[in-house]
């Protein structure tokens, strides 16, 4: 038998999220750039501005550059339509794979590449253009596509990339059959999105056509964006698509006995960290696989899992545990939200931070009704200004914690696109044992002089701050000096570290402040970062002159009693010892205040 202790709660919490985030290898997404490839998509204002067929080009480049960062196991792959040549499996008309659903890598970035800057020169020759073709038939070799994939793909999307409103004006049947293949599409689990751009002072009708073709499965998008101009919104759109959404868990959420509602709990913030080195054999460079045995310390024997046991020291005491005993022991209700009560979002202190919060979404396909039921929830929250506090069960072996649901309202930026959307976020509360007090020496405190020179100070500096708009500089770094290897580049790309302060904005904004405030707070002299220099205090005659002193005002049994022994310095216990004639077994501090305990009886 081993003893290994109990794994410490919230664990398994931790693992379940990474999980949950990092997604199973087995598990991938799948994405598909459908790109409209018309002679209007090639059409350019001024020489120096992108046309709309470069803009799709960059994005799909991008998001492959994005892809080997985020989840180098996603499936991507490229279509043309609206070519004069073809290249598919099902031997459509003006229908071209360009690339194939695969994994991201450095030659389909370098074909990328090549097509964004050279190839669409040559475009009309290399692949022709042609008005003939069929929506319907596009969207079918996207389908088949999937099928024909030969890896396990769990969310699959289209992103469809196009400038014209109505490519099937003239021929009804030709758009029945779209609305068709939409509708096929929808119904086996494949997601169709619409990346629709427009030239300046152009318009974009989706009601003419495409808003038929397009399904929302949770009935988030009640309207479709404005149409996109330039690359920024365009990217941004492509970023917020090309992740399916999958919920960390689906548990139910009691509001009283009889009445629940099934709700998806997602992952809003997850540390991002570098990949982990990878063991290669040294002849082969091949990937190392590691097994692990356990053996018995005595014999040597190996131990099976169900030879191992659990325990845990209590009372100079080894308590033993089966493997079942350990379950039942960390296992409480059935996971779920319980409903305790409401509190006002006002009482929510910002420094009940515990761990980082999660955010919950109806979940319609767990309990039929589920919708109806949190959109009135959250809206009576919000109109009431108040917040359900509740009982967070994550699953069967965790433990329980009170969670405050902090209601948020949908919000949609100046182009109908969702920049928040509707919900809770879920903030875990700290129980009482994970208070801790914190005494502070108040015996010095800056004058008011010093308090609004300070606020002077701050509101110049003041500036409006945003995580999103700040890149981990370690990861950017990583990730372009790989990328430049790969790409076989002759130097990464520059890095620009916005994490460094702007000490030249700083100084120009409040530089006369930051002066007169140093001087008010810090001695004549004073020089930020600079040692102080060992001086007297370094000098043998002054240490022994402190030590005196110390030893003039103290009273050893006094300190002893008290037990503040501890707080003295090895050369104050050395005088003391020497003052009362005691002989400690070493100079060790540990020896000196045994020595002196035992001679005054403490």
């Amino acid at each position: 038998m081993a003893d290994f202790g109990f794994a410490r709660y919230g664990e398994d919490e931790e693992n379940e999220e990474e999980e949950g985030q990092g997604y199973s290898s087995t598990t991938k997404d799948g994405l598909i750039f459908l790109i409209d490839c018309s002679k209007s998509m090639f059409d350019r204002e001024d020489e120096d501005e992108e046309s709309h067929f470069q803009l799709c080009i960059k994005c799909a480049k991008t998001t492959l550059q994005n892809k080997i960062i985020s989840s180098d196991k996603d499936l991507i792959g490229v279509v043309f339509f609206g070519t004069d040549k073809a290249k598919n499996t099902s031997d459509f008309k003006h229908i071209y794979i360009y690339q194939e659903l695969d994994q991201p890598g450095a030659p389909r970035i370098l074909e990328l590449e090549d097509m964004l800057e050279n190839g669409y020169k040559k475009f009309g020759k290399d692949f022709g253009h042609s008005t003939a073709f069929s929506l319907h038939e596009a969207l079918w070799t996207c389908q088949n596509m999937f099928s024909n994939s030969t890896q396990k793909v769990g969310s699959k999307r289209i992103l469809l990339f196009t400038n014209n409103d109505n490519p099937h004006a003239g021929s009804p049947q030709l758009q029945r059959q779209a609305r068709t293949k939409a509708s096929d599409l929808n119904e086996t689990g494949i997601d169709l999105e619409l990346m629709h751009l427009i030239q300046e002072g152009e318009t974009f009708d989706v009601t003419k056509f495409y808003k038929d073709l397009l399904y929302s499965a949770d009935d988030e998008i009640t309207e479709l964006p404005d149409p996109a101009e330039k690359l920024e919104e365009l990217m941004s759109r492509v970023r917020t698509k090309d992740h399916k959404k999958r919920a960390l868990r689906r548990i139910p959420f009691s509001l009283g006995k009889g009445l629940n509602l099934g709700v998806g709990v997602y992952t809003l913030v997850r540390s991002c960290l570098k990949p982990y080195g990878v063991k290669l054999s040294r002849n082969t460079n091949e990937e190392l696989k590691t097994h692990t045995k356990t053996y018995l310390e005595d014999t040597g024997e190996v131990l099976m899992p169900q030879d191992l046991k659990k325990a845990q020291t209590y009372g100079g005491r080894r308590i033993c545990f089966e493997n079942d005993e350990v379950t039942e022991i960390k296992r409480f209700e059935d996971p779920g939200f319980y409903l305790m009560g409401f509190k006002p979002r006002a009482s929510l202190k910002k420094y009940y931070h515990v761990k980082p919060g999660q955010f919950i979404y109806p979940d319609e396909n767990t309990v039929s009704g589920s919708t109806t039921l949190f959109s009135a929830l959250l809206k009576k929250c919000l109109d009431r200004g108040v917040m359900p506090i509740c009982k967070y069960i994550p699953g069967k072996n965790f433990p329980p914690r009170f969670a405050a649901l902090l209601p948020q309202e949908e919000e949609l930026d100046e182009h109908k696109v969702q920049v928040t959307p509707p919900g809770f976020h879920v903030m875990i509360l700290p129980y009482a044992d994970d208070f801790r007090k914190v005494k502070l020496d108040e015996t010095v405190r800056a004058n008011t002089e010093q308090i609004d020179k300070a606020k002077d100070m701050i509101k110049k500096l003041a500036f409006t701050f945003n995580s999103e708009s700040f890149e981990n500089p370690v990861l950017q770094k990583y990730w372009r000096n790989i990328e430049a290897l790969a790409l076989d580049r002759d130097e990464p790309e520059e890095m620009v570290d916005y994490t460094m302060p702007n000490d030249a904005g700083m100084t120009k904004r409040a530089g006369k402040l930051i002066d007169e405030f140093k001087d008010l707070v810090f001695p004549a002299g004073y020089e930020p970062g600079k040692k102080r220099k060992a001086g007297a205090a370094a000098d043998p005659a002054a240490k022994k002159a402190k030590t005196d002193g110390a030893l003039a005002l103290l009273d050893a049994k006094t300190e002893a009693e008290n037990g503040r022994l501890g707080k003295l310095t090895v050369a104050v216990l050395q005088e003391v010892c020497k003052k009362q004639g005691i002989t400690p077994a070493s100079k060790k501090k540990a020896d000196l205040i045994e020595a002196i305990n035992d001679h005054f009886g403490v």
